[in-house]
């Protein structure tokens, strides 16, 4: 829940997906699992991420790669 309130609170239509906008929904899920907060710093670089954008159908329309 809270990455989607996330994701539908920074990212609308016609607007580009930052990196800063991938690094606050990277923030939403890293608070449930101390796991993914440790790995990004302990690997060199940055954690890959993947979001998919969806219509309200749930059909992938977009999908925006971090590696």
């Amino acid at each position: 829940m809270s990455l989607k309130k996330v994701a539908q609170g920074l990212i609308k239509k016609g607007i580009e997906v930052s990196e800063g906008i991938l690094n606050i929904v990277e923030m939403a899920f890293r608070a449930y699992d101390p796991c993914f907060s440790c790995a990004t710093h302990r690997l060199s670089g940055e954690m890959p991420l993947q979001v998919n954008f969806r219509d309200e159908d749930e059909k992938i329309i977009r999908t925006e790669k971090r590696d």
